[in-house]
Order: C-alpha cells, then structure tokens, then sequence
C-alpha cells in the first residue's frame, strides 16, 4: 500500500443490495413491490427485446401484478437525447421506479434518468467536473438486471453518458446513484453471441486490473478485483466457446459484479481514459476497445506496480514460481495478450479506427480525469506510444 493512500481517508460505500442465482429474474415482481414502486419503467435496448430476454421480466412483473411501461430506446454509448426522452415518458407515465434490463447502456440510461427526474434538469448539469453541480436527491428506486457480463454498472456508482456535441463521454456518479437493488439472473446471459461475452469480459477483467492497480485501490477494492481476475481467467474462454456453460456464465456474471465494486467510490486508469474519449469521437463497442488496448496499457504500467501486476498473472493461472518479481509483472501482460487472442478481440484497425487519429485520441485521453488514478505517470507521448500498439 502506497504511503499516500494511508495519508488520506478512503471511503468504500455498498448503497446497493446483491441477489443472484439461476431463474433470480422469477422474484422480480416482488423485489419490486417490497421496494415500494407501484408503477415502474423498464429501460431497456431493441436487442434485449429481439432476443426474448425482456420476456421473463414482464412475466415476473405480471405475476406480482405491478404494472409497468417500456422504454426501448436505449443505444450503444447513449447520448442525452436517448436520457432526456426516457425522463420525459417516466414523468408522462407518472411512474415512481426504474427497472435496467440490459448491459452497461441502459443500466448507465436508467441512472441518468433518474438523475434528471429527482434534479429537474439534464444529466449534463452533473458532470463529475470542475464547475458542475453535486448530486444532491437520491435518484428514485432503480432494480439493475444485468443481461451481459462486463460493466459492473449494476452495482457501480457511476453512469457514462455521451454528449455529441463535444463528441464526449462524461461520468456522473456518487452514492445517490447507485441502484437500490441488482438481480443477476445468469440464464438471461446464454444469448450472448460470443464477440459480445467476449468484449464484455474483457471489459470486466480491465475494470479489475485498473482498479486493483490504481492509486485509489485499498483493501476493500484488491479483495473484490482479484477474484474477479480469478473468474475471468478460469471462466471467459469457455463462456465464449459455449454460451450455454452455466457455470462459466455463473463465474463470469459475478467476474462482472465483484469488478464493478472494484470501483469503489472513485476512478480507474489509462485504459478507460482512452476508451470512453475514444467512443464519445467514433461508435466503437467499449469492450472491443477495452481488449485491443488493455494489455498495450499493462506493457507500459507494470514497472509502477511490479508487486501487484505479479499477483495479477497469477490470479490469470501463469505459474510464477520461478519468477522474479519483475519477470511475473511482464507475464501478466502476455497472459492477457493470449487471453484477447484466444477469444478473439478486435484491434482497433477492426474497429475502424485509424492511425491517423493517434494524435488527437492522445490529447483527448490525457485530458480524461481518469488518468490521474493511473499506477505509472503518462503524458502526451506516453498515450501516443500506446495508443501505436493497439493497431
């Protein structure tokens, strides 16, 4: 533990209650009534409907007689438009609760509109930046039903909200925000198309990684991080070679969730610092850039923390016994390395970016608040550096 970390008070806040197991989304209706919501609005996305994920979540409601409306506009990387139309249709509908049914977009959709039903005005106004308003109203009951296993927003403090007109992504976030419950049913998770668990996981396991190695990890944080580095690395292969393992579906939903309260109550690195600049600038899917740039970042930060990124490549199974510590640092680069390989990841050549952005993408990832957590100093060329390996 570094010295400036036991100089400061660090805060580690759970506002949000956990149920999980196989056939969980069969209680819905009743989670709901005991959270006191009469009339609920489920957020929602048009895949989540296609595949028939949405079916056992009106079912569950209709059982327990709780009335209901849906809201499907959710998009990849949501923009304030798709908030600001959810907001109006909860106040139209009068509806008194919040029911994400889906992945990080409409889990991050549902907070933000519930940012704007208890404030009276746009998400933007909340920002996490210098100049912006705190949260100050408890956003209004909110039930997540994670159906992929990557963001951890079911349990984070934290929505990611695009602004198109600064082709930027910006966080909010706090206790106020944080669901009042998360159902994480796995068997919502079978539909999954491989690209897309393995995206998602890759997803989590950076979320881990950066928050188990960051200047705001602690005690409460590392516990957490490094079992869900343990579940992805026994689970994502064989979540991705076969959709309906439950078990390594089980592993890999709580890989996600135990990644999310990783979080804890701040921020993460150099990866997530170039991947939400990235996607607020192009459509790029996070956990496709998360996974063409996490082990590029790793390269470049092991030497800050050489201790813990050795622990990481055992967490991922590389057997260190005849490492020194440095050697086990760099094994966990290549380990991850082999895992994005195995399962198929993108680079960002695949996503559509191109070299040519590597200057601006670089300043935009400089500048994103979550670089100061990162375990090695960065400047510009630093990110450029990286950035030129992702390709």
């Amino acid at each position: 533990m570094r010295i400036e970390q036991m100089q400061r008070m660090t805060e580690f806040e759970i506002p949000t209650v956990m149920k999980h197991g196989l056939g969980a989304i069969k209680n819905l209706g009743d989670e709901v009534k005991k959270l006191g919501v009469k009339k609920p609005m489920v957020v929602t996305d048009q895949g989540v409907i296609n595949a028939g994920i949405l079916d056992p979540v009106e079912a569950s409601l209709k059982a327990a007689n709780v009335p209901y409306i849906v809201y499907d506009g959710v998009v990849a990387n949501p923009p304030l438009e798709v908030v600001a139309n959810g907001t109006a249709l909860y106040e139209q509908e009068n509806c008194d609760g919040l029911i994400a049914v889906g992945g990080g977009s409409s889990m991050d959709t549902a907070k933000a509109i519930g940012v704007e039903v208890v404030h009276g005005e746009s998400v933007l106004e909340y920002e996490c930046a210098e100049g912006k308003k705190p949260l100050e109203n408890r956003i209004p009951p909110l039930v997540t039903v994670p159906t992929t296993a990557g963001t951890g927003s079911e349990v984070t403090m934290w929505a990611v909200i695009t602004d198109p007109a600064r082709e930027f992504k910006f966080n909010t976030g706090g206790p106020l925000i944080a669901a009042h419950l998360t159902l994480i049913d796995p068997e919502l998770h079978v539909s999954m198309p491989p690209q897309v668990t393995a995206g998602t996981g890759m997803d989590a396991l950076c979320h881990a990684i950066e928050c188990y190695t960051c200047h705001y990890a602690q005690p409460q944080t590392d516990a957490v991080a490094l079992l869900a580095i343990e579940y992805v690395g026994k689970y994502l292969r064989r979540a991705v070679a076969n959709g309906h393992d439950l078990e390594a579906r089980y592993g890999m939903a709580m890989a996600a969730m135990l990644a999310g309260l990783s979080y804890g109550s701040e921020s993460a690195g150099a990866v997530h610092a170039m991947t939400q600049t990235l996607g607020g600038i192009i459509p790029v899917a996070h956990g496709g850039a998360v996974a063409a740039t996490l082990a590029p970042v790793m390269e470049h930060n092991w030497i800050g923390e050489p201790e813990k990124f050795a622990r990481i490549a055992q967490a991922l199974g590389v057997n260190t016994f005849n490492m020194d510590v440095n050697e086990a640092a760099r094994a966990s680069v290549e380990s991850v390395r082999q895992l994005a390989k195995d399962i198929g990841c993108p680079t960002l050549t695949d996503l559509g970016v191109g070299k040519d952005m590597i200057g601006r993408l670089a300043k935009e990832a400089f500048n994103d608040p979550q670089t100061v957590g990162n375990p090695r100093d960065l400047c510009v060329q630093d990110y450029e550096q990286i950035y030129s390996k992702c390709f």
